[in-house]
């Protein structure tokens, strides 16, 4: 058993801010025989004296002296110790350590973070990266704390609290010949070079949800790490892309490429905060997505509310 306990510290420093046994007991809340008690038990363990009896206010001795420094170092630090816990306790702050299954999302949330930053600066907040690694496992055993994703899966533990829907459109050169058409169907591009970013396939909702459905493969898939590069590829007539629509209303506004929806009434996925469940009503999580949400619909062009269905 430590021969220091912290309501030693609490009682010593009790002591040196009133100068009286009486008053002190009064305040760590002991009667002044239980206050006498507990220092003279400490003496003991000590084998040293702590303050002179019978002098007003209160004199400490060397040993009593250090026992206050120690206690000016503590007991702040375990007083903000136990209010951060509670903090954590009551879910007023934490850590999301995020991962993004989406290369253009990095355009919003990017701004969302620096605007979360603001009200909950205690929070701590990190990025993972998405593509290397499978992030569901590590949200699952704690790893990560939110992923950001268009393909929820059916995980124990897990929730998914929607952001916003978009529409995943084709985007070709101004001269290509499916510029003449309202929209594309999948046979439109059996012969088309598809530039993607590097990820898996079940990622990409031109794949996932319009041309393996219908058993269509493109001629060749080309990759490129970034949105402008993708764009700048399709614009001189190397290939066609599939991108979110509000990723592509900039180079739309500039006239750098045409977009066509994929089939009559388009595709629209929906992008999810994906959270452990346990974590799901905790403020500072609720106050994130909430924040991204705002950032979002005050920033991206042709987004509109989802529901989680």
């Amino acid at each position: 058993m430590s021969q220091i306990e912290i309501r030693h510290l609490r009682t010593l420093v009790a002591l040196r801010e009133t100068g009286s046994l009486v008053e002190a007991s009064e305040r760590v809340f002991l009667t002044q025989s239980a206050l006498s008690h507990q220092i003279k038990e400490l003496e003991g363990r000590l084998g040293c004296s702590l303050f002179l009896r019978k002098t007003r206010p209160v004199r400490f001795t060397s040993a009593g002296n250090r026992l206050l420094e120690l206690a000016d170092e503590v007991l702040p630090r375990l007083h903000k110790a136990e209010h951060d816990l509670d903090r954590f306790a009551g879910g007023q702050t934490g850590r999301i350590i995020m991962a993004i299954e989406c290369h253009s999302c990095f355009e919003w949330l990017l701004p969302a973070i620096d605007a979360y930053r603001n009200e909950w600066s205690d929070v701590e907040l990190d990025i993972s990266s998405g593509f290397h690694f499978a992030p569901f496992p590590a949200l699952a055993r704690g790893d990560l704390d939110l992923v950001i994703t268009a393909d929820p899966l059916d995980e124990p533990g897990i929730t998914y609290f929607p952001i916003f829907s978009y529409e995943a459109q084709l985007a070709v050169a101004k001269n290509h010949p499916l510029v003449e058409k309202t929209w594309v169907e999948p046979k439109d591009l059996a012969d088309e070079i598809v530039i993607t970013y590097p990820v898996d396939r079940e990622r990409l909702d031109l794949f996932s949800g319009f041309l393996e459905p219908a058993g269509v493969e493109p001629a060749r898939v080309r990759h490129a790490e970034l949105t402008t590069m993708i764009v700048q590829l399709v614009a001189s007539g190397r290939g066609v892309t599939c991108l979110p629509n509000w990723a592509l209303h900039e180079y739309l506004q500039n006239d750098y490429v045409v977009v066509r929806s994929l089939g009559e009434e388009g595709i629209w996925p929906t992008l999810y905060a994906a959270v452990r469940k346990d974590q799901g009503d905790a403020p500072f999580m609720e106050a994130f997505i909430e924040v991204a949400k705002q950032v979002c619909f005050d920033n991206l062009r042709g987004i509109v509310t989802a529901e989680l269905g």
